[in-house]
C-alpha cells in the first residue's frame, strides 16, 4: 500500500510542477491586473461590503447575501485555513505566511469581480431557481468560446470539489486526539473506514435536501464557529503576547529569505504561500461564483463586495491566528508534524495541554460544514454537463468519496486537489480578464470610479 501511495505521488508532482506557473501567472498577474482596471476601489469599501451583506432584499428568488457569503466561508473557513496553514508553514516555514496575505488580498479583487459577473450571467431553471456560476459567465457572456471554457471548468470541478482534504483530515485529527485503537484495536486505516462511513451517512441526511437545507445548515453553524475559534486564538496570542512581535520578525524575515532552503528556493516559498492561499480562499478558482450566482442580489456588483470579503475574513484573519499559534508554539520545528496533526500540537501546547481537544471540536463543526457546501459545487458543475436535473446524482460519488478520501495520504490529497483547482482557474481567470470590462462599466455607472 505504501508503495503505491508513492508512485501515486510522485506522478502528482510531475503533473502539478508546470501547472504551479501557469497558475502564478494567471491569479497573481490576473489579480494585479484587476486591481488596476478598478483602481482598487472595491478593497477601499469593505465596509459596504458589510453592510450590504446584512441588508435584505425583497425577492423570494435565491438566497440571502449572507446565506450565500456563509456557504462559501463554510467550505473555506476551517480546515483549509486550519490544516492548509500548517501544510504552508511545513512546507515553506513561517515566511510562506506573507505571500498567503499577499495573494489574498490580490483575490478579494477576483472575488470582486467573479461574484459581480455571477450575478450578471445567470439563468433561471424550470423551477424558477437560479443558475449560475464560471459556467454561467462564460458560455452567456462569451458567445464564441465561452462554452468550450465551461466544459473544461465543470470537468475539472468535478475533481476539485471532492471531500478529499477535509474527510482525509478529519479522520486524522480524530484519530491522534481520541485515539480510537486504545478501545477497540482495528488499526488506523479500520477507523478511518469508520469515520467516513459515519460521516458519509451524517453528510447524506443534508445534501440530498438541496441548497435550502445546506445554507440553513451553514448559517447558523459558521458564524458561531468563527466566533469561537477567533476568541480562543485571540487568548492564545494575548497570553504569549510578549513573543507575537518578535514572531511578525520572523515571519517577515523569512519571507524575503533568498537564500531559503525550501524546495525552489524563494520562488518555491512564493508559490507554496500562493497554492495554500488559493487553496484557503478558493480566489480565482471559481467556486464560490457558485453560491453567489444564487443571491436575491439585482446589481452584480453589490454581490462583488460581499463576495471579496470572504478572502479577508478566512485568509487574512482565520490563516494569520493559525498561522502565529504554530509558529509560537514551536510545533513546525518539528518535521514528522504536518497537516492537521501540526495544528492539534500547537494548540496543545499553548492552551493548558487540551486545546486540541477544543481544536478538534470547531474543526468537526467547520469540517462538516464544508462537507455540505462542497457537494453543492459538484452538483451544479455536473448539472451543467447533463441536464439541473441530473445534478443531484453527483452525490452518490461524492458520499462515496468521502470513505475512499478518509484513507489516502495527505499527499496524495493535496496534490490532486493542486491539480484539479489549477485547472479550473486557467478557464475561469481566463473569462473574468476577458469579461471584466462589464463590471467597471457598471462600477462607473454607479458612481464608483
Amino acid at each position: 500500500m505504501v508503495d503505491i501511495f508513492n508512485t501515486i505521488e510522485a506522478v502528482i508532482n510531475q503533473i502539478i510542477s508546470p501547472l504551479n506557473w501557469v497558475m502564478l501567472f494567471l491569479i497573481i498577474g490576473g489579480g494585479i491586473y484587476l486591481t488596476i482596471i478598478s483602481k482598487a476601489n472595491p478593497l477601499m469599501r469593505i465596509v459596504s461590503g458589510f453592510k450590504l451583506m446584512l441588508r435584505k432584499d425583497p425577492s423570494s428568488i435565491g438566497i440571502s447575501r449572507f446565506q450565500a457569503l456563509s456557504a462559501v466561508l463554510a467550505a473555506t473557513v476551517g480546515l483549509g485555513n486550519i490544516s492548509g496553514v500548517s501544510i504552508a508553514i511545513n512546507q515553506g516555514g513561517p515566511g510562506v505566511l506573507v505571500w498567503m496575505w499577499v495573494t489574498a488580498l490580490i483575490g478579494a479583487s477576483i472575488k470582486f469581480f467573479s461574484a459581480s459577473l455571477a450575478v450578471n450571467f445567470r439563468k433561471k431553471d424550470e423551477n424558477g431557481d437560479y443558475l449560475g456560476g464560471p459556467m454561467y459567465y462564460m458560455s452567456l457572456g462569451i458567445k464564441k468560446w465561452g462554452r468550450p471554457l465551461a466544459i473544461w471548468f465543470s470537468i475539472a470541478g468535478l475533481v476539485g470539489v471532492l471531500p478529499a482534504f477535509t474527510a482525509n483530515q478529519l479522520t486524522q485529527s480524530y484519530i491522534d486526539v481520541l485515539n480510537p485503537n486504545e478501545l477497540i484495536n482495528l488499526g488506523d486505516i479500520g477507523w478511518k473506514l469508520v469515520i467516513g462511513i459515519v460521516f458519509t451517512i451524517f453528510t447524506s441526511f443534508v445534501i440530498f435536501g438541496g441548497l435550502k437545507s445546506i445554507v440553513k445548515v451553514t448559517s447558523g453553524l459558521v458564524p458561531i464557529m468563527v466566533i469561537l475559534y477567533f476568541i480562543l486564538g485571540i487568548y492564545i496570542l494575548i497570553a504569549n503576547m510578549d513573543v507575537v512581535p518578535s514572531t511578525f520578525y520572523l515571519i517577515f524575515s523569512e519571507a524575503f529569505n533568498f537564500n531559503t532552503i525550501v524546495q525552489g528556493g524563494f520562488w518555491g516559498l512564493v508559490l507554496i504561500g500562493i497554492r495554500r492561499a488559493v487553496f484557503s480562499s478558493e480566489s480565482g478558482v471559481g467556486l464560490a461564483p457558485i453560491y453567489h450566482g444564487q443571491s436575491t442580489t439585482k446589481k452584480g456588483t453589490d454581490e462583488g463586495l460581499v463576495g471579496m470579503l470572504g478572502p479577508i475574513l478566512d485568509t487574512i484573519l482565520v490563516c494569520t491566528i493559525t498561522g502565529l499559534i504554530i509558529i509560537i508554539s514551536g510545533a513546525y520545528l518539528e518535521s514528522d508534524l504536518n497537516g492537521i496533526v501540526l495544528s492539534l500540537e500547537a494548540f496543545r501546547r499553548l492552551f493548558f495541554g487540551f486545546g486540541d481537544y477544543l481544536l478538534i471540536v470547531m474543526i468537526s463543526i467547520f469540517g462538516i460544514s464544508t462537507l455540505f457546501t462542497y457537494s453543492y459545487y459538484g452538483v451544479k458543475c455536473y448539472g451543467f454537463l447533463t441536464t439541473p436535473k441530473k445534478g443531484k446524482y453527483y452525490n452518490i460519488i461524492y458520499t462515496a468519496a468521502i470513505i475512499i478520501s478518509s484513507i489516502l495520504t495527505v499527499e496524495i490529497v493535496i496534490g490532486l486537489i493542486d491539480i484539479a483547482f489549477a485547472l479550473m482557474a486557467i478557464p475561469n481567470m481566463i473569462a473574468i480578464i476577458y469579461l471584466s470590462k462589464i463590471v467597471t462599466k457598471e462600477m462607473k455607472s454607479r458612481s464608483w470610479i
